[in-house]
């Protein structure tokens, strides 16, 4: 294992969310706590309560999934394009470094970033409704796995992409609609039978239930379902990353 080539890459995309503080960490804060007050003020008036909790803390665990979401998605991705961009990556493909050393480095800071988000825009609701969690192992195990996932998925949009135009594209055409369909304001149990059943196509519902449950031991389908569908995306993502390594798919010109 080269540490010092996985610490360097590490610190290196950390250092870029110092730089970009006001994009990377304050914009999501404050978009989330308008959806706090536009939702739990607009909605909340009309919907008093959800399965025995309100419904401004209701969906505080959707807002934080909704963020962890698009953003390990965009942290991982804009991570490993731009290199592509610049052309260094073929710098980074050539040095000593493994894949799995890259895909560690770049994807592990990307999740770090999220973790980070999440927590925060956490202790921000807080000042906004009353919080209880159940199950904080089970919360900070949602959490992890998540942004482990998602930060995956987005490396491989990262490496996919030809132009900025395409990394945009899978966030906004595909993952921000699956997550606003997925249970984030409201849960599926409100819907029609018909459109219960699609939705759980959809794997969104099925971490967004399972990290509403660490918090009020309310959920959709079953927390193991929820843990083994997320557990289940995470080893596809990393067998399409180990592909893509194995064969230089989008790497070699």
């Amino acid at each position: 294992m080269n540490y010092h080539a996985l610490r360097a890459i590490y610190r290196f995309e950390m250092a870029r969310t110092r730089r970009t503080l006001m994009q990377s960490i304050v914009s999501p804060v404050i978009s989330t706590s308008l959806y706090f007050v536009v939702f739990g003020s607009a909605i909340g008036s009309r919907i008093q309560h959800v399965d025995g909790v309100s419904y401004g803390a209701f969906i505080v665990p959707g807002l934080i999934m909704l963020s962890l979401l698009t953003q390990s998605i965009s942290n991982a991705s804009f991570g490993i394009y731009f290199p592509k961009f610049t052309g260094t990556i073929y710098e980074l493909l050539s040095a000593p470094v493994s894949p799995f050393e890259i895909v560690l480095s770049y994807v592990g800071a990307a999740a770090t970033k999220s973790l980070i988000l999440g927590l925060i825009i956490l202790a921000t609701a807080g000042f906004f409704v009353p919080l209880q969690i159940a199950h904080p192992i089970w919360m900070l195990s949602f959490l992890v796995l998540t942004s482990i996932t998602f930060s995956l998925v987005g490396f491989i949009i990262g490496l996919w992409a030809d132009n900025f135009e395409k990394l945009q594209v899978v966030p906004l055409l595909i993952v921000t609609p699956l997550t606003f369909l997925g249970g984030s304001f409201y849960s599926i149990k409100m819907l029609p039978e018909a459109w219960q059943t699609l939705a759980l196509f959809n794997p969104v519902v099925y971490l967004i239930s399972g990290f509403r449950w660490s918090f009020y031991e309310q959920a959709d389908v079953a927390v193991g379902l929820s843990l083994g569908m997320t557990a289940a995306f995470m080893l596809i993502s990393l067998a399409i990353v180990g592909w893509i390594f194995k064969t230089g798919y989008k790497l070699k010109r």
